[in-house]
């Protein structure tokens, strides 16, 4: 009987033990620790020797992880925050609109570069995106705004320490974050992805009679991508104090983007090359999707041709002119059944009156790359962020004598059967009405330059 007891009381221990790292593992989780939502499983913690070893000392500040929770410079309360503080001082940087370094680097012109950063939770690639931006010429002169769907002190320690030119924070109001359970996150009485029709108007759930074009029901995590990326640029174009009256490029980057040293350049060029040789190209992009790079051929070679949205969704910038044509067709942006914000500006494109599609002028040799392995579309097994970024490393040393051409020779092509196919149908995804609306009041409430509201 002894032995029995013995047995059960360690096969009891074992099971407390298990739960217990269970626990552990589910608050690291919830409170954006190992596990962050959407982001691979890696260690964030670590930058191979590799890649610091092409990194200037001076930057490695930007690669250095901080205990948790804790900064010199932060006057934030460490830990975990509830919803409603979270909510709180999200209105609140909104509110403020503060520029910081404008003291160092001058107020905000007309014509000042803004580089638009969309921000998730994928910290080791932020801040090698950030280690490329410290190296761009003439970064000092921009101002770059990060905009995050997900409130994260780490992140926000990161971008405050930022000393190498202007920079904003602002924040995607209606993230799952903050509606973890309610529309625009996911309600508990949304419809499965895979419910039948039938199914769920037998289940009376919300959105019952809104499924996509493919019979889905919405994914919070998928819809909310697009959402946050027509909120930024109606932030950015139609609501900012500080672009009230820009007119210059607004570059669009990603958090697990990486650029290369002459980019700012390249842009600049790329403008007075379309000024000149293509009045009518409204689109520039700086990135491209190669499997192969020859800077000794395509470092000073630029492309003409009609913009599609798989193709030149890279590093892509237009101005306030090109936002008023997007602002037209507003309505087809956002009732068009497709969860890609690109797409549903490529289906924008096709279907402008009286207008032919947007024509882009492109770097052939990029100067935007993307370093994400993982996510929504790249589903790789190795997951190795030092990998990737270490190879963008090397081909842009290699290709240093290639950059800062003084000119460069455009070409113009009609493009493949892909850049001129009709979109007939999109991907889906975005088939309920809810979303559909709450894309259109945003531009809404830009307009009438009033506050967003909380759904409640």
């Amino acid at each position: 009987m002894p032995r029995l007891k013995y047995a059960s009381v360690v096969r009891v221990l074992v099971i407390l033990g298990l739960f217990c790292l269970w626990v552990q593992i589910m608050l690291s989780a919830s409170n954006g620790g190992i596990y962050r939502d959407g982001e691979e499983l890696m260690n964030a913690n670590e930058t191979s020797e590799q890649v610091l070893a092409l990194v200037p000392p001076e930057l490695h500040k930007y690669l250095t992880v901080h205990p948790k929770n804790i900064s010199a410079n932060s006057t934030e309360k460490a830990g975990p925050k509830n919803v409603t503080e979270i909510r709180k001082l999200i209105e609140r940087y909104n509110d403020a609109q503060i520029i910081h370094n404008e003291d160092i680097f001058g107020p905000v012109q007309n014509d000042t570069i803004i580089i638009a950063v969309q921000v998730h939770t994928r910290l080791t690639y932020l801040r090698h995106l950030i280690v490329s931006l410290a190296q761009a010429r003439d970064i000092d002169r921009t101002l770059i705004i990060f905009s995050h769907d997900y409130y994260d002190e780490e992140i926000n320690n990161l971008v405050k320490s930022i000393d190498f030119t202007k920079v904003m924070q602002i924040f995607y109001p209606y993230s799952i974050q903050v509606h973890p359970h309610e529309f625009p996150g996911m309600d508990p009485n949304d419809c499965p992805r895979d419910a039948k029709f039938e199914q769920a108007i037998k289940l009376k759930c919300n959105n019952a009679l809104h499924p996509d074009l493919h019979g889905h029901y919405r994914e919070a995590k998928y819809t909310q991508t697009k959402h946050h990326w027509w909120w930024k640029a109606n932030r950015i174009f139609n609501q900012l104090q500080c672009t009230a009256g820009h007119t210059g490029m607004v570059v669009f980057l990603e958090e697990d983007h990486y650029v290369a040293e002459d980019f700012i350049h390249m842009l600049h060029l790329l403008r007075a090359t379309a000024d000149k040789s293509c009045p009518q190209c409204e689109i520039l992009s700086l990135g491209t999707y190669l499997k192969t790079y020859q800077y000794h051929v395509n470092g000073d070679k630029v492309e003409i041709t009609p913009w599609h949205s798989s193709m030149h969704n890279m590093g892509f910038a237009f101005n306030r002119t090109v936002w008023n044509y997007i602002m037209e067709l507003q309505d087809q942006f956002c009732a068009y059944d497709d969860y890609n914000w690109d797409y549903s500006l490529l289906h924008l494109s096709q279907n402008r009156p009286g207008r032919e599609k947007f024509k882009v002028i492109l770097c052939k040799g990029p100067r935007v790359f993307h370093i994400g392995e993982c996510g929504f579309h790249h589903k790789k097994s190795n997951c190795n962020a030092s990998t990737v970024i270490s190879k963008v490393q090397k081909l842009l040393q290699n290709a240093k004598s290639y950059m800062y051409p003084s000119r460069v020779t455009a070409t113009i092509t009609a493009g493949g059967t892909k850049h001129n196919k009709k979109l007939v149908k999109g991907n889906g995804g975005w088939g309920d009405i809810r979303d559909q609306e709450l894309c259109a009041n945003m531009t809404r409430i830009g307009r009438q330059n009033r506050k967003y509201v909380y759904f409640t």
